[in-house]
């Protein structure tokens, strides 16, 4: 019997389900509860469409259509309520085996919501709060991990929650800080890999810091640490075993052996080398190692945009004065010691203005460029000096470039302009560097022409998402070189005009635009975010390599970077703590049950001393026959961030709808797997069933698939959807679960105005957890909003605002004062902790209830029904389940 499949247009904004509504409604008699309705399903040999028309061809199934009506006994083409209750939407049934089973039955619930047009309830009647809860699923790992010692082992099992505090430690394994894993337990066929339809991958964050008094990755010098594979390369790792009393070493990644040299031989004691504890390549899972050679330390460049429109602007002069205390603390350094870092300084407006800060000149000398086609550096001395040796120099020039002449003819200043003579500049000193760049101007288009048929120009998709050839080739030159690009802009992009972002984000660096330098607001967020950027926990010149057993490889890999000829090899031109990658790897033959998997990912890079050093982390995994273990193992946080970073990559060249399907498939195949491969209790077709660790899944995966990259708003411009990309698209697995799923912060503890005595109590994304009496921080990594109750108490408002009146308050950006009272100092404790984890400097806003800026909230409610027309947690997890159930009759 043919059943049918499911609906690629699920989810879609301009394809609802209003329209399945012309079928009829069959009722369905319940022991003890009032009738519940559902969808009956259409003749067979029809399918249906968005306007609820049916049309002969192949069955294909909807959110509301049901397996037809001559369907073997145990899939039902419905869900009866088969409890004598009403009230059994979510009944666990007992299993030794921790399965998470929900009967998902009906239910008339009617959450009140605070804003009205946000619509928790699902279509299906079932209640949204009785689902599985992401919230509830993260304080019990806390319950289960804070404060406690998780010990990072091989073949050890799943580690606590990226959210949650606790102190993981090394014991042969590199923590989950540096390597998570979609799963812990590969298949060890391919055939069941791909029957799983679980992804094996695992998200690198190489420089990631130890939390919680965790020791650092230990250094040891090149001369003295035990080779790795001759073969393969692969560094040494706890995975080598050794053989013929060390004298040898088996490596996992080649399947080769490996002769010691006698010079580091020493004897072995069961297996082990007897000098193992002695050594952290041989004992540790990630450790870093010192080269011996040595390149030119990273310089520092700064460019500015003088053309006329930013000197009238008046934001220069604020600019320059925050680069002179930049370069005041920089020099001073931290042990008091004058600085070596090099420096240079470029201006710019249609031509390029390069100074000579050579110490030995009574005054600097400009130097104009006006052919910026072909850029030839007139000299290279002086343009790079030591800062403690022209600290003065450049403070004298910033302060006369707010001075320049503001009633000059208006010229456009290229943004890729001063990209080009950094390069040029870093390229003449061989050395590697961060180069900031404050942009005023009006951005434009690049100056290589493209052909006239435009867009049109070829068969091949097109996507908003590609980067130009121009800026491909740039970026390529920049990586090799090592340049990391930091843009600021201050000016307004126009609709449709060039987004500025793809160089900075290629390189490493970031894209942060301000609305104007005018506000004390603004100011303050460029003041933090130029800080930021002068971290020095940064790899330069960086390339990652990534071995696995051998009888996997690398099939993808997912990131903000440039695509090599190799998928295991990635080259970047900065990498920062707060970065991550991730490989998905494949079967290419049955893997070896006993000595599990291995997968060792290789950093070499430049510090900023100019250094070079290797940091090395391996994990060992276990594999194993039964799929049961594979789900058993694996991790729904891990497994959203690796599917956000692929998805995301994707629309680069597959169409949006394409990939919403895929992401929709892939559950729907995992849990019709489970069901039918993984669950032993006797379940009936009402029963969802889903491993322990991925029964948050479902709403992460819904919460990707209705985000504004893969689904965008009415609302939703271009360059928003290009900078949200690039930025979740390099997020750490922490990052990536609170940019998809807020967190919701309530700051009252009760309606008389004490403060919430936890910081960390959060709430369901949805409009049924924000109360008219309530005031709660919603927090993303790029968001922070402070949604205010139309009924909160005065107390409340006096502690926080200093008034009395809701309607007194103003809807916007704020910054709250600071008050001498537990609300007020809880506040900016709070926001102080969700600062430290955001790669940027947040903006506060303050949304009351009622407001017609509320459509910012919606956004972040993921749960519900989204304004961009994304399906609520509820109807998502009901289709999902139907399809499931459909597949496992198949």
């Amino acid at each position: 019997m043919e059943l049918p499949a499911s609906d690629p247009t699920y989810g879609h904004q301009q394809q609802t389900w209003e329209g399945w509504n012309g079928w009829g409604w069959n009722v369905i008699p319940s022991p003890a509860c009032a009738p519940t309705a559902f969808p009956t399903p259409p003749p067979s040999g029809y399918h249906l469409h968005p306007n609820g028309a049916p049309q002969n061809g192949p069955a294909t199934m909807g959110p509301t259509a049901m397996p037809d009506s001559d369907c073997s006994q145990p899939v039902m083409a419905y869900w009866s309520p088969l409890q004598p209750h009403c009230n059994g939407v979510y009944k666990p049934v007992p299993d030794d085996r921790s399965l998470t089973q929900m009967s998902l039955q009906g239910i008339n619930s009617q959450p009140t919501s605070p804003i009205s047009s946000l619509k928790p309830e699902s279509r299906y009647g079932l209640d949204p709060q009785l689902l599985p809860s992401v919230v509830q699923v993260i304080s019990e790992d806390r319950v289960q991990w804070e404060g406690k010692i998780f010990a990072s082992e091989p073949q050890s099992s799943v580690p606590p929650l990226s959210s949650t505090s606790c102190t993981l430690q090394d014991r042969g394994n590199a923590t989950a800080r540096f390597i998570r894993c979609t799963t812990y337990s590969f298949p060890v066929e391919a055939q069941s890999a791909q029957q799983s339809h679980l992804p094996l991958a695992a998200i690198f964050c190489p420089l990631a810091r130890p939390e919680n008094e965790e020791r650092p990755v230990p250094v040891c010098n090149a001369g003295e640490c035990v080779k790795g594979c001759s073969k393969c390369g692969a560094f040494m790792s706890p995975a080598m075993s050794w053989q013929d009393c060390g004298q040898r070493f088996y490596c996992p990644f080649c399947g080769k052996l490996t002769e010691v040299p006698w010079q580091s031989y020493q004897p072995t004691n069961k297996g082990q080398r007897v000098d193992r504890d002695k050594r952290p390549e041989l004992s540790l899972g990630s450790y870093e190692i010192l080269e011996t050679q040595k390149g030119e330390p990273v310089v520092l460049l700064l460019a500015i945009d003088v053309t006329a429109i930013a000197i009238r602007s008046g934001q220069l002069d604020f600019i320059c004065q925050q680069l002179c205390n930049l370069l005041l603390s920089l020099d001073e350094g931290d042990d008091g010691a004058q600085s070596d870092l090099r420096v240079g300084l470029i201006t710019y407006d249609s031509r390029l203005h390069l100074y000579d800060l050579s110490p030995t000149l009574s005054r600097p000398h400009m130097m104009v460029l006006t052919d910026a086609d072909e850029l030839e550096l007139p000299v290279q001395e002086g343009l790079l000096v030591p800062l403690k040796d022209c600290r003065d120099t450049v403070e004298s020039i910033l302060q006369q470039i707010p001075l320049f002449d503001g009633e000059m003819q208006d010229s456009s200043g290229s943004q890729d302009l001063p990209v080009k003579a950094g390069l040029k500049i870093l390229q003449a000193a061989d050395c590697p560097g961060k180069l900031l760049v404050f942009h005023s101007s009006p951005l434009t288009e690049s100056s290589e022409k493209q052909s006239s048929l435009g867009f049109f120009s070829s068969s091949k998709p097109k996507s908003i998402f590609q980067t130009p050839d121009s800026s491909v080739s740039l970026a390529k030159a920049c990586v090799s070189q090592g340049c990391s690009v930091q843009l600021f802009v201050f000016s307004q992009p126009d609709v449709g005009g060039a987004w500025p972002g793809h160089i900075p984000f290629l390189t490493g660096g970031k894209l942060i635009c301000y609305n104007s330098l005018q506000s004390e607001l603004e100011r303050e967020r460029f003041r933090g975010d130029l800080w930021r950027s002068m971290d020095t926990n940064v790899a330069y010149r960086a390339q990652l390599r990534v071995f696995v057993s051998k009888e996997l490889r690398v099939s993808g890999c997912y990131g903000t970077f440039l695509a090599g000829p190799e998928s295991h090899c990635v080259a970047m031109a900065a990498l920062d703590w707060h970065t991550a990658l991730a490989f998905q790897f494949t079967h290419s033959k049955s893997l070896d049950e006993t000595r599990g998997v291995a997968i060792q990912a290789v950093l070499s890079y430049s510090g900023s001393r100019g250094e070079r050093r290797t940091r090395v982390h391996s994990v060992t995994l276990a594999c194993s026959q039964s799929l049961m273990d594979t789900f058993r193992t694996s991790q729904a946080e891990t497994l959203l961030t690796f599917y956000c970073k692929k998805m995301y990559c994707c629309v680069l060249n597959t169409p949006l709808q394409g990939l919403r399907e895929e992401l929709q498939i892939e559950i729907t195949e995992a849990l019709a797997c489970y069901r039918k491969h993984c669950c032993t209790t006797s379940v009936s077709p009402g029963q969802l069933v889903m491993p322990q660790f991925l029964k948050t899944l479902p709403v992460y995966i819904n919460s990707l698939r209705k985000s504004e990259v893969l689904l965008p708003g009415l609302r939703s411009s271009v360059h928003q959807r290009l900078q949200l990309r690039s930025v979740t698209v390099s997020m750490d697995t922490r990052s990536t679960v609170a940019q998809l799923y807020p967190l919701v912060l309530p700051l009252l503890e009760n309606t008389v105005g004490d403060p919430m005595p936890y910081k960390d109590v959060a709430l369901r994304c949805s409009s049924s957890s924000l109360q008219s009496d309530g005031l709660y921080l919603l927090y993303s990594p790029l968001t922070l909003i402070l949604w205010v109750g139309s009924q909160v108490s005065p107390q409340a408002l006096t502690q926080l605002f200093n008034t009395t009146a809701f309607l007194s308050l103003t809807s916007g950006e704020i910054k709250p004062p600071v008050l001498d009272n537990p609300v007020s100092v809880s506040l900016q404790k709070l926001i102080s902790t969700l600062q430290s984890y955001a790669a940027v400097t947040l903006k506060l806003k303050v949304v009351k209830e009622g407001d017609s800026c509320d459509e910012c909230v919606q956004r972040l409610l993921v749960e519900d029904r989204s304004p961009n027309g994304g399906a609520s947690y509820a109807d998502f997890l009901f289709h999902l389940h139907v399809n499931s159930l459909r597949r496992v009759v198949g």
